[in-house]
């Protein structure tokens, strides 16, 4: 799986990227070489654009170390690992003291910046020939590239740009980096074309939908304060009916709940094949997963990983009594071993809890590659829960309607108590209040915690090391700041 069939080196740092096409089974994960090309003589049958696609959704599954920073820089974790120089990169983000050498917050960047690569690459050639179904691949495309930018803006804030242009050598001595609102107005408006042209219901498990786009295009507006233009996007979707809270909150995070009713965009992985140390991103399994996992566990359900991403006893305690959802997201491991005789070792950090959505899961025998980074859990990248919180959050601090900003957040309380006993029926800035909390506790282990601390200005409260004004971004790689000579100047205070 995932060997290169295009190898065309681009150039040092953000400009150093492999471009790679593969081939792909039904499954839309499993890929396999076919030939080698010449990306200039590329594009002359629907098959070349069906590859291209799937080298642009490829780089979704290194997102992985997104997911994982977002909680490790949050206080809903702390870095965990054998010691405190395990991932030297990850333990200064728990400790906000990262720094633009910060090899971590550099693959973040490059990984990233390959996607948006690869989806340029096809925009740049796509009406080189005409096939059906065409409109809706490059509705993924421009899918894909808005989400690829969205984390990018996130992360680093303003940063070159290219439109239907792959990025050559010298660019980064003469794009500027684009201010935040100029990324979002070319993610709106990739989102809007994909809202306007992709189908409801994949015709591939795992590929970008017409929901996925409205979802991404609303947290979009989210981010940006937009809370109308949320609304209405978010709304729209919830109207149509497409998605519906699952039953059973656990169901949820194993593999039989995955791509369920929930589920909105998953990122795919599979454990047929994996990859070593050397080379992270080039697994087809969620290495998150492994490194999310306790240390040398023995015993039912579960399997070993590394310790890493341990939710500290606050996080814990932020569930009130009652809550269903706890015992899915937090693994009591002291507990779970008394009652199961389970067996484990402790690492640095060590505070009893693991994120239990995200730790690996006893294994198929038809399993391959190293088990702590193959493992098959797919990434609930928007799950429906998140759509009605981010609606409720966008009616209530727009002022629209805290009667339907109670309705959508009360849908999801329900499901976490079974029963209509905790309804919310506060307004105002206390609905707020409580919208924030709601948030934390069903999306906790999922990765949003730090960037929802930072758009909402709650990160110095309670973000311990946090300094306002500086940790509201990353740093740009130390690397991409020399080789652009000059032209790009590093974020504030690093």
């Amino acid at each position: 799986m995932k060997k290169n069939i295009l190898n065309k080196t681009l150039v040092a740092g953000l400009f150093t990227l492999t471009l790679s096409i593969f081939s792909c089974s039904d499954d839309f994960v499993k890929v396999s070489p076919e030939y080698s090309i010449d990306s200039e003589n590329y594009f002359n049958s629907e098959d070349d654009y069906y590859m291209a696609l799937i080298a642009a959704y490829d780089l979704l599954q290194p997102t992985y170390a997104n997911v994982l920073l977002g909680e490790i820089a949050s206080e809903n974790t702390l870095c965990g690992g054998e010691s405190p120089t395990d991932v030297i990169g990850w333990q200064q983000i728990d400790d906000m003291i990262h720094t633009p050498t910060n090899s971590n917050l550099k693959d973040i960047w490059n990984w990233m910046f390959a996607g948006v690569q690869r989806t340029n690459y096809f925009m740049e050639f796509k009406d080189k020939i005409d096939f059906d179904g065409k409109e809706q691949m490059i509705g993924e495309i421009r899918f894909l590239r808005a989400y690829y930018n969205f984390e990018l803006v996130k992360w680093f804030g303003p940063i070159p740009m290219k439109v239907d242009k792959r990025f050559i050598l010298g660019d980064e001595t003469s794009l500027p980096r684009l201010p935040v609102a100029e990324v979002y107005a070319q993610i709106e408006a990739d989102l809007i074309f994909a809202a306007g042209v992709l189908p409801v219901t994949p015709t591939q498990t795992g590929r970008a939908t017409k929901g996925a786009a409205q979802a991404l295009l609303g947290k979009a507006y989210l981010f940006q304060d937009k809370f109308t233009e949320s609304a209405d996007v978010l709304e729209q979707l919830i109207a149509s009916g497409t998605y519906s809270l699952a039953t059973n909150f656990n169901d949820i995070f194993e593999n039989e709940g995955e791509n369920g009713p929930e589920s909105v965009f998953e990122v795919q992985y599979t454990d047929m094949e994996g990859a070593g140390f050397g080379c992270l991103q080039c697994s087809e399994g969620n290495v998150a997963v492994g490194f999310s996992g306790v240390r040398g566990y023995l015993g039912p359900l579960f399997s070993p990983g590394f310790s890493f991403n341990v939710p500290t006893q606050e996080a814990t305690e932020a569930f009130e009594p009652g809550d269903l959802r706890k015992g899915v997201t937090i693994l009591d491991i002291v507990a779970f071993a008394d009652t199961t005789d389970a067996s484990y070792t402790t690492g640095n950090e060590h505070t009893g809890f693991f994120n239990r959505k995200y730790i690996p899961r006893k294994r198929s025998q038809n399993a391959q590659g190293d088990l702590n980074l193959t493992n098959p859990n797919n990434y609930r990248a928007i799950r429906y829960a998140d759509v009605l919180l981010m609606a409720a959050e966008a009616l209530n601090r727009g002022q629209v309607s805290d009667s339907r900003a109670q309705e959508y957040l009360n849908e999801v309380r329900r499901r976490a108590f079974g029963d209509e006993n905790h309804d919310v029926t506060l307004t105002g800035a206390a609905l707020t209040d409580v919208i924030y909390k709601e948030r934390r506790v069903e999306l906790m282990g999922e990765g949003h915690r730090f960037f929802d601390l930072v758009r909402t200005g709650k990160a110095a409260e309670v973000i311990p090391g946090f300094v306002a004004g500086k940790h509201e971004l990353f740093p740009i790689p130390i690397e991409e700041i020399n080789f652009s000579a000059g032209n790009w100047k590093q974020n504030p205070l690093y």
